[in-house]
């Protein structure tokens, strides 16, 4: 966080980042000559699920609050601005930095009122950044919801707990089982962040989900920062299973999808109930972070790579058919080159569905912290390449395999050409999608097709719709 002064010093005021997306000062805010009669807020969100789960929440309290309010708006008539923050790596914390400066620009170009940060950035670095970016008119850390809606004029409505206004498609929705985390792993700063786990009781998680159904959500993909962990703190044990069982029971509810699974005390009686639901998909993110015991202890993962490749033995036997997707880390403090070969065996052997890697970041007040930053930036990324390389080879065998099958596939959007949707092996944005040549067919947005697959490569499977 050293370079944020004199980023802010030197910045660029040309350009403003809105989530992903670039727009220039003149093309976007020209029109805006003076004072709207009425405050209109827009909602600008980086990083994760989590994240979008949360202005989500705040989005619908200002609705409920009949506070004129959007998300990630084109238009230029906003002007009041809530950034959502992510602070959990180098990268995404540069991302955070550059667009809070581009909007405190737009500030002193007179073409926004306010500037208001939230989230993760601004919960771990709120008073660093209240001295070096003294523009932004508020901060607010992630379980400050009510001091947000408070400074924008607007009530904390309990009414609304359950409700929710997405940013998403209608048609899938995120839905947060619990915040924070108890884990002590050595590179993460979540817990620093988010806090303690807290599970939400079932009861509030169905009725939620079944708000989603009413306005038509078909697939709910469950978060937190550790699904395997949920229940503990309510109900004194792994209490997933149930959740799921419960969730299962939503009459309206095709597809529950489950992400972020930690390996260690993975609870096996969920693989039981996705194995007898069939709205629960084939499907599990469990984020392994490395295939060598050595590196999982100094990770502080809990467990080794004997054990994790029983697991994964466990969960392909009790569900057949099954996608895992995880996630690796390169260049942790202490990877040598054969621990590094290590992890690439590991995966080889394995042959992940689905698979992606980070490079490490050295995190401020975590364990490994204190540990010397050993592998160099540029063998960190050679490392991930290779990883990526060995996993594209892989992917595209498993899909070849599916060539000639007919899939039911989730229809997400139409682009260009084709429309693209999911199968129930693929989650939204990080995995593999369905490419149809919409010349041939019309498919409805938010609609299940069958789908026969006529063609495969590393990423994406195409097809036609069959009749």
């Amino acid at each position: 966080m050293a370079n944020v002064a004199q980023r802010y010093n030197n910045r660029d005021s040309s350009e403003l980042i809105v989530g992903s997306n670039l727009f220039s000062f003149a093309d976007q805010f020209l029109s805006v000559k003076t004072k709207a009669k009425k405050d209109k807020v827009n909602i600008v969100t980086l990083g994760c699920s989590k994240n979008i789960v949360d202005s989500e929440v705040l989005l619908t309290q200002l609705k409920g609050n009949k506070i004129d309010a959007t998300h990630e708006s084109e238009k230029d008539d906003a002007n009041i601005v809530v950034i959502n923050t992510c602070g959990f790596i180098d990268n995404a914390k540069q991302e955070s930095i550059d667009t809070i400066l581009r909007y405190v620009d737009a500030k002193q170009e007179g073409l926004v009122e306010k500037v208001y940060v939230t989230g993760c950035l601004s919960q771990r670095y709120r008073e660093d950044l209240k001295t070096e970016i003294p523009d932004v008119d508020d901060w607010f850390g992630t379980m400050e919801l009510s001091l947000l809606l408070k400074r924008l004029n607007a009530n904390y409505k309990h009414e609304l707990i359950g409700e929710r206004v997405l940013t998403t498609s209608n048609h899938y929705a995120y839905l947060k089982i619990s915040e924070g985390c108890d884990r002590p792993c050595s590179f993460c700063a979540i817990p620093i962040m988010r806090g303690k786990h807290v599970s939400k009781p079932i009861e509030q998680i169905v009725s939620e989900a079944k708000n989603l159904v009413k306005h038509g959500t078909k697939e709910i993909l469950l978060i937190a920062q550790d699904s395997t962990y949920y229940g503990l703190d309510l109900y004194k044990k792994r209490n997933l299973a149930h959740l799921l069982d419960q969730l299962s029971m939503v009459e309206g509810l095709e597809w529950i999808r489950l992400h972020y699974a930690f390996p260690t005390g993975f609870p096996e009686d969920v693989l039981t109930v996705m194995s007898e639901r069939d709205n629960i998909c084939n499907y599990l993110d469990i984020p392994l972070q490395h295939g060598s015991t050595k590196m999982l202890s100094l990770m502080r993962r809990g467990t080794t790579r004997e054990k994790t490749e029983e697991l994964l033995h466990t969960i392909r036997e009790k569900v057949p058919g099954i996608a895992i997707r995880t996630t690796m880390i390169a260049g942790h403090p202490g990877e040598g080159e054969a621990e590094f070969e290590e992890m690439m065996s590991f995966i080889e052997r394995t042959r992940f569905e689905r698979l992606g890697v980070f490079t490490y970041s050295h995190e401020e007040h975590t364990h490994a912290f204190s540990m010397k930053d050993d592998v160099p930036e540029k063998i960190k990324l050679e490392r991930a390449d290779r990883v990526m390389e060995l996993q594209e080879n892989i992917s595209d065998e498993i899909n070849q395999q599916k060539i000639g099958q007919v899939l039911k596939v989730l229809i997400d959007r139409k682009e260009g050409e084709h429309f693209i949707g999911r199968t129930e092996f693929d989650s939204p944005e990080v995995d593999n999608e369905v490419l149809v040549n919409a010349e041939n067919s019309y498919l409805r947005i938010g609609d299940f097709s069958k789908i026969r697959i006529t063609d495969a490569t590393a990423f994406d499977l195409y097809g036609e719709a069959v009749e």
